[in-house]
């Protein structure tokens, strides 16, 4: 995939990205080529993690299958709880909450 796709399919800015995928070919996890321009860089596993990435695959199947099993013992699922913060979030920062409340807290006035 290209830099642009991955972003793309993790919901992440190009540049972010980008800096990522640096650190990993530094890390020797990736290999990156050029694309159908100059402009474009194609990004690839390196052996070193093919060798990992069944690894991965299967730690993230049964962690998914853990999270599966702890919403059914729950009334409350995870993934609701998740979405339900990040909306609050996107109200008003947490960082915004945490400033409201060191405002009105005397201990952290001069």
């Amino acid at each position: 995939m290209t830099i642009t796709e991955l972003a793309e399919s993790v919901q992440r800015t190009h540049s972010a990205m980008s800096q990522k995928v640096a650190a990993m070919r530094a890390a020797g996890w990736v290999r990156t080529t050029t694309g159908v321009d100059a402009r474009t860089k194609r990004v690839a596993l390196t052996a070193k993690a093919q060798r990992v990435a069944w690894r991965l695959a299967a730690e993230w199947r049964a962690t998914e299958a853990a999270l599966t099993e702890l919403e059914a013992e729950v009334p409350y699922p995870l993934s609701r709880v998740v979405r339900d913060l990040e909306a609050a979030l996107r109200r008003r920062s947490f960082h915004d909450r945490i400033a409201d409340q060191l405002a009105r807290d005397p201990a952290w006035q001069p």
